[in-house]
């Protein structure tokens, strides 16, 4: 590369919800150097020679040609860029928020989901500036959370409630109360967000727990009133 020369690129922080109720991050085992071999986040680069007519088609590549998965949400978070980033020189890096239903499964074994807080704490090392990336994505999943309802497009298309709960206490970092989040779930299904479904699911512990839908109104999110967290 030149030195006159600055390498642009499209991120995607891609998080899924595991069983036990924890953030999953999902990587690519990077197959070129710089840091060949090494567990990084998917994306593409983008430059006058690719096809992409808009950020938001790069990322949409990203997915679909390297993370080869399914978002049910997609947003832009931020572009960071300097010239100690990459040790090529001068970069740039255009990076998105995608949340996958917590039923994704992985193509191949070129991909992995890690823990969301072993990358945070850096038990998960990943090169470049990943981790500072994650860790803005997340506080804007965060902050979006405690007025919306982002967390729920984490879950499958039916849900319980306390699958919802779950959900919404992984993107917030803390507890909320059950009593609370039922009361948002309720307004969105006023507004035709959420619907019941009238099938129940059988755990092996506990009693069984009726089944919701979640119906977006378009992109986005149903924006609550009050925050979940009051």
């Amino acid at each position: 590369m030149g030195s006159a020369e600055v390498l642009a690129s499209v991120d995607i922080v891609a998080l899924r919800l595991s069983e036990a109720g924890e953030l999953e991050l999902l990587l690519i085992r990077r197959a070129q150097e710089p840091f060949a071999g090494q567990w990084a986040l998917p994306g593409v680069l983008v430059n006058g020679r690719c096809a992409d007519l808009s950020l938001d088609a790069a990322a949409t590549r990203a997915l679909q040609e390297k993370a080869r998965v399914q978002p049910q949400h997609l947003e832009q978070v931020a572009t960071v860029g300097n010239a100690v980033r990459d040790p090529r020189g001068w970069s740039l890096s255009t990076f998105y928020l995608a949340l996958l239903p917590a039923d994704t499964e992985l193509p191949g074994e070129d991909l992995c989901f890690a823990s969301l807080a072993q990358v945070l704490d850096e038990r998960f090392p990943l090169p470049f500036d990943h981790v500072q990336l994650v860790a803005q994505a997340l506080e804007r999943l965060a902050s979006k959370s405690v007025y919306t309802s982002l967390p729920l497009y984490l879950l499958a298309p039916r849900f319980t409630v306390t699958e919802a709960l779950a959900a919404f206490q992984a993107c917030l970092g803390q507890a909320v109360q059950h009593t609370t989040l039922r009361g948002r779930l309720d307004k969105m299904k006023q507004q035709g967000w959420i619907s019941d479904t009238g099938e129940k699911n059988y755990p092996k512990m506990g009693r069984p727990q009726s089944l919701l839908a979640h119906r977006p109104q378009g992109r986005g999110a149903f924006i609550f009133d009050r925050s979940v967290l009051s």
